[in-house]
């Protein structure tokens, strides 16, 4: 059973959450790497009696300094707040990173927010972390103010898997060569893409195929192609499995990127629903055929590899 979660978008929280252990970052995507930190985190909550508290950031830091970054996210708000519940998360706290809060200078956001505001009295971050007014703050700092603010930094070692270091942007370089495989291993479960379903073309129902279409805002672009996937629709326990198409329609001409879903044994209109689609696995790259024909003739062998996925 998934926990409720408190949730914040300030630093004002109720005072039963203050003086507790403090995770501080993106966590993109929940993978591995995150959840040995989360592990940890818990044998310190039972170890002290404290909560665990997340601060995160939303949009995340690079997106909002690099406007031109458009396919990012491993994970949306939605999913991390979900995976987040179930890793024993007691409160997560999303601060809107604005021009205002860049501007916050690294003493005030030790001073202020984790002293003064959350009472922090583990703090929990990588060894990377860079924070306060044009990244002056590291941790380093942030060990010269133990004594002054009464808290303790834990720096867990990363998580290595055949001498990488695991993290997100690992991640999304898998995700982007097309090596779902590993992705999914990383992420200890299969990356998935919500999202609501939106009007199209109609162009999988002329041919034969009808498609769910979803635009993938600024989730990362995976490899352009067709996947195995497994689609759950909100408010319909059943879930189904599926063929999707990821990518620009060359044999259509296609200019934006769409991920398009069709489900096996599904009839119904789902316009506007939510859907999640879980890919399974990465069938071939996206090819612009000569003619329709063509294309509905791969689609079938695409189809057959497609249902024998698991």
């Amino acid at each position: 059973m998934v926990k409720s979660i408190n949730l914040y978008n300030s630093f004002n929280i109720k005072n039963h959450h203050k003086s507790s252990i403090i995770l501080i970052g993106n966590f993109d995507g929940i993978h591995l790497g995150h959840q040995k930190l989360f592990s940890l985190a818990k044998k310190y909550k039972k170890k002290y009696s404290l909560k665990v508290g997340v601060l995160t950031f939303e949009p995340m830091p690079k997106m909002y300094f690099n406007k031109s970054i458009k396919n990012f996210r491993i994970s949306n708000q939605k999913q991390k707040i979900n995976l987040l519940s179930k890793l024993n998360v007691d409160f997560v706290i999303t601060k809107k990173f604005d021009k205002n809060f860049s501007k916050t200078t690294s003493v005030n956001f030790i001073e202020s927010i984790l002293k003064k505001k959350l009472k922090a009295k583990f703090i929990f971050v990588s060894n990377n972390f860079r924070f306060g007014n044009k990244r002056e703050g590291d941790v380093k700092q942030l060990i010269n103010y133990e004594k002054k603010c009464n808290y303790k930094i834990v720096k867990p070692k990363p998580l290595l898997i055949k001498r990488k270091i695991i993290s997100s942007s690992l991640i999304r370089n898998y995700l982007q060569i097309g090596k779902l495989k590993e992705t999914n291993k990383l992420l200890n479960r299969k990356w998935s893409i919500e999202g609501k379903v939106q009007s199209g073309k109609q162009l999988g129902k002329k041919i034969g195929f009808p498609t769910a279409n979803i635009d993938i805002k600024d989730y990362v672009l995976a490899r352009p192609g067709v996947y195995a996937v497994r689609v759950k629709i909100t408010n319909i326990l059943k879930t189904f499995k599926g063929i999707a198409n990821l990518g620009y329609r060359p044999t259509f001409n296609g200019k934006k990127i769409l991920l398009e879903a069709h489900l096996f044994h599904f009839s119904g209109n789902i316009y506007n629903k939510d859907l999640t689609v879980e890919f399974l696995k990465f069938i071939r790259k996206e090819k612009k055929f000569k003619n329709v024909n063509q294309l509905k003739k791969q689609i079938k062998i695409d189809l057959l590899t497609a249902k024998q996925t698991r």
